[in-house]
C-alpha cells in the first residue's frame, strides 16, 4: 500500500493494498547482523500475515534504549541475529490474516510489544497487563503462529533465502512489518501518527507508571532517577496528576532544562550533590518522598530510589531494564519499615483495550500530554545509525524517523 501521512492524521493511499494482499512484499529495512555493528539498510521480502497477524505499512519509528541495548548485545542470552529491531511505531494495516476480525486493510494503529488477546485468564482480570500468549519476551525471535519469521533475505556470499528474526513482537525498522493482531491497536484516523508512535512505548510506559501502577495522587512528592524519555514522561504523568513537587535526578545536567518543560520542578545532578541522593531528597521533603521512579537499570540507582521514599508509605516504581543476574539491593527487613517496591511493564495499560481512549481524549484536549516535547529530532530512516548514535550520547529523546 503506497500510502501518505499527512499531519493531521488523514492518510492518502492509491488502493496498493488490493495488490499486495496474499503476496510476500520486498522492502527497505535496517537489519541488525551482529552485536554493535551498524545497521545495514537491505532489501528483504515480507511474508503475507499468517492466521491472526496483520501486515503493516509503518510510517514513524523511533529509538528506545532498549532498542540501543538489544542492538549492542547487552543481554548475551537475547541476542538473535541477523534481525529486525524497533518496537516503537505507528503505521496502516495492509492486510490481514485468517481470523482477524477486529482490524482490516486501511485501519491506522500502534504497535505495542507487549499483547492483548482479550480472551486468557490474564487479560480477563484488571490486576493485570500481561498476556498469557502475547505478552513481552526478550527472548522471542518468531512468530507465536507457527514458531517461523515474517521476514527472510538473500545471502550475499551463498544466494540462499534466509530468515530475518522478529523483535519485541513489533520490528518497527522496517517499511513493512508483520505482528500478532493481539499486538496491533486501532486508532482514530485523524489522531497524527507521528505522535501517536510515541504511545507504542516510552509516553505510555512513563504516564502510565505514574497513573496507574504508583496512582499519584495530587499534592504528593515524586523524585525520578533518570531524565530520558520514560523518565520525562513519569514527570509528565505526575504534572498531569497535580503532584506537588517532582525531583529529577540524573549525571546529566544538559537534561535540566527539557525537564522543567516536562514538569520537573527540582534538580539534583547526582555527581555534584557532595553526598548521597537519597540523603539529599530527605532535606529536601522532610522524610523523603511518596513515589520514586527508578528509569536507569542500574542498581545502584535503583537503591538510592528505593531509600528515597518516605518510611511507612513509600513506593518505588521500577521501569529500568536491568542486567542478569543482579538481584534487588535490599534487604528484606528493610521492607518492614512501610516502604513499597514494585515492577511496571507499558504502563500497566491494556494496550489494545484502553489506548484508543487515550488517544481520544487526546484529541478532545481532556489529557494535554506534551508529545512535542519528546521528539527532539526528526530525519529519514536511512539516517537510522546516526539516530541511535544520538541516543547514545544523551543527545535524544525521540528521534523521529520518516519511514
Amino acid at each position: 500500500m503506497d500510502a501518505t501521512a499527512i499531519g493531521n492524521g488523514a492518510l492518502r493511499s492509491n488502493g496498493a493494498g488490493a495488490d499486495t494482499k496474499g503476496k510476500p512484499i520486498k522492502c527497505k529495512a535496517a537489519v541488525a547482523h551482529g552485536p554493535g555493528e551498524a545497521l545495514v539498510i537491505e532489501e528483504v521480502e515480507v511474508a503475507p500475515p499468517a492466521r491472526m497477524e496483520v501486515r503493516l505499512k509503518v510510517f514513524f519509528t523511533s529509538i528506545c534504549h532498549t532498542d540501543l541495548s538489544a542492538w549492542k548485545g547487552e543481554n548475551e542470552l537475547q541476542r538473535k541475529f541477523p534481525r529486525i529491531l524497533g518496537h516503537e511505531a505507528a503505521g496502516v494495516v495492509e492486510s490481514v490474516g485468517e481470523g482477524v476480525e477486529d482490524l482490516a486493510p486501511g485501519d491506522h494503529v500502534v504497535p505495542i510489544f507487549t499483547g492483548e488477546c482479550g480472551a486468557c485468564t490474564y487479560c480477563e482480570s484488571s490486576k493485570s497487563n500481561l498476556c498469557k500468549t502475547y505478552r513481552v519476551n526478550p527472548f522471542k525471535s518468531t512468530m507465536v503462529t507457527d514458531g517461523g519469521t515474517r521476514f527472510t533475505m538473500i545471502d550475499r556470499s551463498s544466494g540462499a533465502r534466509n530468515p530475518v528474526y522478529h523483535f519485541l513482537n513489533t520490528s518497527t525498522f522496517a517499511e513493512y512489518t508483520v505482528i500478532d493482531s493481539a499486538c496491533a491497536v486501532k486508532i482514530n484516523p485523524k489522531a497524527p501518527l507521528e505522535k501517536m508512535s510515541l504511545l507504542s512505548c516510552g509516553v505510555s510506559t512513563g504516564v502510565g507508571a505514574a497513573w496507574n501502577t504508583a496512582n499519584v495522587s495530587k499534592g504528593s512528592t515524586v523524585a525520578i532517577f533518570g531524565l530520558g524519555a520514560i523518565g520525562l514522561a513519569v514527570a509528565e504523568g505526575a504534572r498531569l496528576r497535580g503532584a506537588s513537587r517532582i525531583i529529577g535526578v540524573d549525571i546529566n545536567p544538559e537534561k535540566f532544562s527539557k525537564g522543567k518543560e516536562m514538569g520537573i520542578t527540582d534538580f539534583i545532578n547526582s555527581k555534584a550533590s557532595g553526598k548521597p541522593v537519597h540523603e539529599v531528597i530527605m532535606e529536601m521533603t522532610d522524610g523523603g518522598v511518596d513515589y520514586s521512579f527508578e528509569c536507569t537499570g542500574i542498581t545502584d540507582v535503583l537503591r538510592e530510589a528505593f531509600v528515597s521514599t518516605h518510611d511507612g508509605w513509600g513506593l518505588t516504581v521500577v521501569l529500568g531494564i536491568h542486567a542478569t543476574p543482579r538481584m534487588l539491593p535490599l534487604h528484606p527487613m528493610e521492607l518492614f519499615d512501610g516502604r513499597r517496591i514494585t515492577g511496571c511493564v507499558f504502563g500497566d495499560f491494556k494496550g489494545k483495550s484502553q489506548l484508543p481512549e487515550i488517544v481520544e481524549k487526546c484529541m478532545l484536549g481532556e489529557i494535554n500530554i506534551n508529545f512535542d516535547g519528546f521528539i527532539t529530532q526528526e530525519m529519514p530512516f536511512a539516517d537510522i545509525n546516526k539516530a541511535f548514535q544520538l541516543l547514545e550520547e544523551g543527545k535524544s529523546l525521540r528521534c523521529l524517523l520518516h519511514v
